[in-house]
């Protein structure tokens, strides 16, 4: 069962924080085709929160085509995000891993490091969009 967790302080609804988790899991080969979501009452005892956060996470993930909801047997994965197969993630995961043991040695914190990561991927794009206009 994926195992969701919410940061309240990143500034992101919970119910985004749902349906992201769940579109990283489909990403990471975790939830494929056909698989079942975990039903509204797992996820509400996990993380605490209201029923209709999960209903509007779940809805959001309905309405772009990702799951779809069968009465009275649960929620569905229908189709997954365009990805790169998961065998190309484990490359990638162990220089990442690399980098984090490098950036921890350097003395960043988890918020450093994380901003780190944010403003250099939104400066990567932002270089590849002028790239293409």
């Amino acid at each position: 069962m994926l195992a969701f967790y919410l940061d309240s302080s990143s500034g992101v609804p919970p119910y985004l924080q749902i349906a992201q988790q769940v579109k990283e899991a489909m990403r990471l080969g975790q939830l494929d085709v056909g698989d079942q979501l975990p039903t509204v009452r797992e996820v509400v005892e996990q993380v605490v929160i209201h029923p209709n956060t999960v209903f509007k996470a779940y809805r959001d993930l309905e309405h772009e085509g990702l799951v779809a909801s069968r009465p009275g047997q649960g929620t569905f994965v229908i189709r997954t995000p365009v990805a790169t197969s998961p065998s190309s993630h484990a490359a990638l995961r162990r220089s990442l891993t690399r980098w984090l043991q490098t950036a921890r040695q350097a003395g960043l914190d988890d918020e450093s490091i994380l901003a780190l990561i944010h403003t250099t991927f939104r400066a990567m794009q932002r270089v590849e969009n002028e790239d293409l206009a």
